[in-house]
């Protein structure tokens, strides 16, 4: 069966869909959790390398100098190795922990949820010892007159109050347990479902869903980040307009942001403010992002292809926005190329980028409001190298070219990360080359190809772009589903030609 591509609908639910990946999965492999383990850097290596992968010399490799570069310029992460000894007896496995152990997901086995999700009310109320999420979902079923029981998501969440169109429910209409928030009985025809829940992210170290690190508040939401903040179906294929309001402390925390358009923003009693955030177009809520906390921006627009004016913003802490300069310029650069090569102009009034030295990724395309690790997108004249500043021009690119592909138009599942990611990378590449020299470019693409993704195929973690199963999502983060994914776009562009390949991306 041919990877289909989800495209957002006026219609709950309802996708054209688009053949593109088939050809190339072979049902002899799966991403499997052995095949595909993570190394460790800090913290999700893997996916923090693949996540945020770049121009030239490209992230992905451009780490710290713990080894030598396998090639000239290129870096790539090692792990570790390490012996640990036991000295004690092993304590049998718990309830807990074997609720825990993950199961294996198979391709075969994606079914369409029973109940889809049309608008969602987030309100956050942070505090120092705690946050309080109020989540308003307006819930369809899929098909009406049938009751299923609606299965959401959760993960190290408090819950303190449950109700189906504004009545609360008692304890034997729901289930609960460490992953799950069922609703038994849940109605047959549209309803409102309110769930509050309570949340410590200053104690959250996973460093996914919303956390707390150097005075800040920050998210992490793909692949499975969202329960972690609230209960909800947490799948690509479930996707929602969101409005989002932030209460905190306005001196502690004077900058609140997140997801679309600033609608409204006010001073409340006790010394604290809000914000309220609508993004009018349908999103899966691996996208949806929070950033609160002390930080300065550098302000700039830009205007498009049809005349409307886009407020453009960068956020960092003080001391670093001197080094912004060439981040504005790249983020501007990309808005451009991606109307005169693929006609796509940015559907916002704002757009938002973070850059702070304790999130945990590389880099998030969250819809309107990227977030970057800090090293990713700062550079001082005094200190960086040209290759920083392609880096740099690569990396902003890539994420900002996911309003499109990825976000707009998006994934049905996971199986499917590379159309998004194969496909960006491909435009990534594509952008640089038309920045700098297509010729150097293309030498290092396929110098990663040839050092890094060919092992890979050639070894025990070899996998189709498109893998048949896995059991840990944060394997799925590999060179071979961006770099050998963006080839194979290559190979459709080479077979189309310039015009058809863009009449391609332009029925997506």
């Amino acid at each position: 069966m041919a990877a289909r591509m989800v495209i957002p609908c006026k219609s709950p639910g309802v996708a054209r869909t688009i053949g593109l990946f088939g050809a190339i999965s072979s049902p002899s492999h799966s991403a499997r959790s052995g095949a595909l383990s993570r190394s460790r850097y800090s913290s999700n290596s893997t996916y923090n390398l693949y996540r945020s992968r770049s121009n030239i010399n490209s992230e992905i490799f451009h780490r710290s100098s713990w080894f030598p570069p396998v090639s000239p310029g290129i870096k790539i992460f090692r792990k570790a190795l390490r012996c640990a000894v036991s000295t004690q007896a092993q304590a049998p496995q718990t309830e807990e922990s074997k609720m825990e152990t993950p199961k294996e997901i198979f391709l075969k086995d994606y079914k369409m949820s029973e109940y889809y999700f049309d608008k969602v009310n987030l309100n956050f109320v942070l505090c120092e010892d705690k946050t309080t999420v109020s989540s308003k979902i307006i819930v369809s079923p899929r098909i009406e007159g049938l009751s299923h029981p609606l299965v959401l998501d959760g993960s190290n969440l408090k819950l303190l109050s449950i109700k189906v169109d504004g009545i609360e429910l008692k304890k034997e209409d729901y289930k609960l347990d460490l992953c799950n928030l069922i609703l038994l009985s849940p109605p047959t025809c549209s309803f409102t479902l309110e769930i509050v829940t309570e949340i410590y992210p200053q104690n959250n170290t996973s460093l996914e869903g919303l956390y707390k690190s150097s005075g800040n508040f920050c998210t992490q939401c793909e692949a499975e980040g969202f329960r972690k903040i609230t209960f909800y179906q947490d799948r690509p294929d479930i996707m929602a307009i969101y409005t989002c309001r932030i209460e905190a402390d306005k001196i502690l925390y004077p900058v609140l942001l997140s997801n679309g358009n600033l609608i409204e923003s006010g001073e409340l009693e006790g010394g604290k403010h809000y914000t309220l955030w609508e993004d009018p177009y349908k999103k899966p809520c691996y996208l949806f992002a929070l950033v609160a906390g002390q930080l300065e921006s550098r302000d700039d627009t830009f205007t498009t292809s049809s005349g409307k004016i886009v407020s453009l913003k960068i956020w960092t802490p003080a001391q670093d926005l001197p080094k912004t300069a060439h981040a504005m310029y790249s983020l501007k650069a990309a808005m451009k190329w991606d109307e005169e090569v693929f006609g796509l102009e940015y559907d916002l009034d704002l757009f938002n980028v973070v850059a702070v030295p304790d999130f945990n990724m590389g880099a998030m395309e969250n819809k309107s409001l990227n977030i970057f690790n800090s090293k990713r997108v700062l550079a001082s004249p005094e200190t960086a190298t040209d290759r920083d500043y392609d880096s740099i021009l690569g990396v902003i690119g890539h994420e900002y070219f996911h309003n499109w592909t990825g976000n707009r138009v998006t994934c049905r599942d996971w199986f499917q990360l590379s159309l998004k990611e194969g496909l960006t990378v491909f435009r990534d590449q594509e952008f640089s080359s038309d920045m700098g020299s297509r010729t150097v470019k293309r030498i290092a693409d396929v110098s990663i190809l040839r050092n890094h993704q060919f092992p890979q195929d050639a070894g025990p973690m070899a996998h189709p772009v498109r893998p048949h199963s896995y059991i840990k999502m944060d394997n799925f983060y590999t060179v071979t589903v961006y770099e050998k994914g963006a080839e194979v776009v290559r190979m459709y562009k080479t077979l189309l030609e310039s015009s058809g390949f863009r009449k391609l991306v332009d029925s997506l």
